[in-house]
């Protein structure tokens, strides 16, 4: 079990290291209603990262593999390497659409929404974002097709998917726990580390693409 988490650590890794959600939790934490909405989106982003990858591990599980006596799996291969070839294509994609030199980085315009959210549609965009953004899907899919394959008992592989869950969502409970704690001294961290990830997302989900997208196709290689 130890050795299945120890693979899908870096794709639950890659979901944790989000700014768009995690800039959208810090909005909601310098909002009026700062514990509500935290909690409310915390609760909605763990959810959809779990739902996403039990999905993927239970249709993984159930892809027929033709026994090799040399261990190939060519079935998973190929899937890995489509996501592979999908995360470089994102990383290509990112690093076209960076701001030019002294040019302002945009938000999504639903951000300037947030303030008159209620914590249930907090929680309802935090599962969009960790559960229906292509981003985690393949992440999501790259880690379901690893865990589903592995050779673990039912409880075994939902601890495994529970403590990928978890990490996946370190990020955005991080900044919710310390408001909860000390909000006065999370607010000024807070504003800056928005300010930076506005500034450098792009950059940020470019390098994660890439290295991401390199592993896996480093895996794919392998199964042949």
């Amino acid at each position: 079990m130890l050795e299945v988490l120890g693979s899908v650590l870096p794709t639950a890794v890659g979901i944790a290291i989000s700014p768009i959600p995690l800039i959208a939790v810090i909005l909601m934490l310098m909002s009026p209603r700062p514990r509500q909405l935290g909690l409310g989106f915390l609760v909605g982003w763990l959810l959809g990262v779990l739902v996403a990858t039990t999905a993927f591990t239970l249709l993984a599980g159930v892809i027929p593999e033709p026994e090799e006596s040399d261990g190939a799996q060519p079935v998973i291969a190929v899937i890995q390497l489509v996501l592979g070839a999908l995360l470089l294509l994102l990383a290509a994609r990112q690093w076209r659409s960076r701001p030019a030199p002294g040019e302002e980085a945009e938000l999504p315009a639903w951000m300037a929404k947030i303030d008159s959210m209620n914590p249930f549609a907090a929680t309802g965009l935090a599962f969009v974002l960790a559960a229906i953004n292509p981003k985690n899907l393949l992440l999501a899919v790259a880690a379901g097709s690893v865990i589903g394959r592995a050779e673990l008992d039912v409880p075994e592989r939902l601890t495994v998917v529970l403590v990928f869950g978890l990490i996946a969502a370190l990020t955005v409970a991080i900044p919710v726990i310390a408001v909860i704690v000390a909000p006065h001294k999370a607010a000024t961290l807070l504003s800056g580390i928005r300010t930076w990830l506005t500034a450098h997302n792009a950059v940020i989900m470019m390098t994660l693409f890439l290295v991401l997208g390199a592993q896996i196709i480093g895996k794919a290689l392998g199964n042949f």
